[in-house]
């Protein structure tokens, strides 16, 4: 498949290329797409970092990628190789402590961070003791508007400005008049569109991999198992190692010692950055909780009423919402997961014992109560069980919402 980026390059006062800032794009089309933040921001990193590399793309010079609020929450920095980046934090992102604390840990880590559209208030200054470039749009901040707080700037040696949005000869001068010591804008260069190839991954895997990890002792075999049945989801995760992002100690050999060599909570994150990259809005976040809880529902169910299903039970309720996640059909998803024809069947609506315990779950969630009652003469459940069944289930899932 084609992924796309934009580059648009930042000149010094000698007027060379000294860096680029990366632009997400979805399509030839060379403007920003109607997306979260933090989305695009995944889906940068996914099809480029883990691609061919941002310095494949920059021609070696560092790249500015933007990162918004809900990026430096998610710490999608911690994919970034910080020798080959500045990390440029929106105006989005307000100067809170929670943020504040984030940054540092950030500063910590050896990245360079840049403030980006800035405009001055009280509550940044102790951010700019982490920060080594700071940013002025133009069509913002005026530069005529902009002297005074640029001079008290200017008296931190350790801080570069940058003038953007410049798009004809005379701001160029005023910002160069002014000292600023870089420059951004139409009047240098427009954006370039760049296309490469990437590959496409088996999203259903990585639920189920989603899955696994969860559980309090997730097994690596299972993982990386799963990791083996996808050769995209391998590649992306061996791109991931040799990144630059951590350091190697010695080859790795096989998928599972890849796994191994990350560690839990780096494996939790990359499953995050794939989650976050492919589904919109707040579709990971609201949509995976309720496959969570679905999941264990149905496992719940299953233990009193087909033990040997239990297994099968929990991943007919974790993917029995792919469908909404991904807006693909079900008929198209089922055929790429590698699970028994019982739970492709149920999720196909065929009737089976798997069907009736999501229909049982389906129709408690919604208070279909007649449905109900239908679905649970076909299980000989008792009705009476399943309020308990169920805060077990949301109680399970909110215990483990935070690992991902």
């Amino acid at each position: 498949m084609s992924v796309f980026v934009a580059r648009q390059a930042i000149f010094n006062r000698r007027q060379k290329v000294v860096a680029y800032e990366l632009l997400f794009r979805d399509s030839p089309k060379n403007y920003f797409p109607d997306i979260a933040e933090g989305q695009a921001t995944a889906r940068l990193i996914m099809e480029n970092q883990l691609n061919l590399g941002t310095r494949h793309i920059t021609s070696g010079k560092k790249a500015l990628i933007n990162i918004g609020p809900e990026s430096l929450k998610l710490d999608l920095c911690a994919f970034l190789p910080s020798q080959d980046v500045v990390i440029e934090l929106l105006e989005t992102i307000e100067p809170s402590d929670d943020n504040y604390a984030l940054c540092c840990d950030l500063f910590n880590s050896n990245y360079k961070l840049a403030l980006d559209d800035f405009v001055y208030k009280p509550q940044w200054d102790r951010f700019l003791k982490l920060i080594k470039l700071i940013k002025f749009d133009i069509k913002i901040t005026p530069l005529n508007e902009i002297t005074t707080i640029v001079k008290s700037l200017q008296k931190n040696k350790k801080i570069k400005l940058l003038a953007e949005k410049l798009e004809t000869q005379e701001d160029y001068q005023l910002a160069y008049d002014m000292g600023f010591d870089y420059f951004q804008g139409y009047f240098f260069a427009k954006p370039t569109m760049i296309t490469q190839n990437d590959i496409d991954y088996n999203y259903g895997l990585v639920v189920a991999i989603y899955a696994e990890i969860m559980k309090q002792s997730p097994d690596i075999k299972v993982i990386s198992g799963l990791f083996e049945l996808d050769a995209a989801l391998a590649y992306k995760l061996l791109r991931l190692i040799n990144s630059g992002v951590f350091p190697i100690q010695s080859e790795i050999s096989s998928l599972k010692q890849a796994l191994v060599y990350l560690g839990h909570d780096r494996i939790k994150k990359f499953v995050s950055l794939i989650v976050t990259a492919h589904t919109a809005g707040k579709k990971p976040a609201e949509l995976m909780q309720v496959c969570v809880v679905r999941a264990r529902f149905c496992e719940l169910i299953a233990k009193r009423v087909a033990k040997h299903l239990v297994g099968e039970a929990f991943l007919t309720g974790l993917f029995s919402l792919l469908d909404a996640i991904l807006d693909q059909p079900m008929s198209l998803l089922v055929e790429k997961l590698p699970f028994p024809d019982e739970i492709k069947a149920a999720l196909l609506n065929d009737k089976n014992k798997l069907y009736y315990i999501l229909n049982v779950v389906k129709a408690y969630e919604s208070g279909s109560w007649w449905a109900l009652e239908q679905a649970m003469l076909l299980l000989n459940i008792d009705s009476d069980t399943l309020p308990q069944l169920y805060q077990d289930a949301v109680d399970w899932a909110d215990s483990y919402k935070n690992n991902i």
